[in-house]
C-alpha cells in the first residue's frame, strides 16, 4: 500500500467523492446520473474511472465543484486536475 497525500490525485478524488455523498442531494443526483448502485458503488471505490467520472460530475455542475472543493479545502483546479491525472496521458492524434 502507498502512502497518499493530501494533493495525490487519488486522495482529492476520494475526498470528493465522501463530500459528494455527505450530501443527500448531490448524492443520489450522482447515482441516478451514473446509474450506478450503492453497491457497486462500495465495491468500485477506488476505480479511477469511477472517481474520476465523479469528478467529471462536479465539473459539469459548477455550484457542485465549488461546494466540495469547500467541503475538503482545495481550489477546485485542483480537483480538475485529480481528474485529468486519473485519467492518465492523453494520447497524440
Amino acid at each position: 500500500m502507498t502512502n497518499r497525500t493530501p494533493n495525490d490525485p487519488y486522495a482529492l478524488a476520494l475526498g470528493a467523492l465522501t463530500a459528494t455523498l455527505s450530501d443527500e442531494r448531490r448524492a443520489r443526483r450522482f447515482l441516478d446520473m451514473t446509474g450506478i448502485e450503492t453497491d457497486e458503488l462500495r465495491s468500485r471505490v477506488g476505480d479511477p474511472a469511477l472517481l474520476s467520472a465523479l469528478i467529471a460530475f462536479l465539473e459539469a455542475h459548477e455550484p457542485d465543484l465549488l461546494a466540495v472543493s469547500d467541503a475538503i479545502g482545495v481550489e477546485p483546479a485542483a480537483i480538475v486536475a485529480a481528474r485529468r491525472s486519473l485519467d492518465g496521458p492523453e494520447e497524440m492524434a
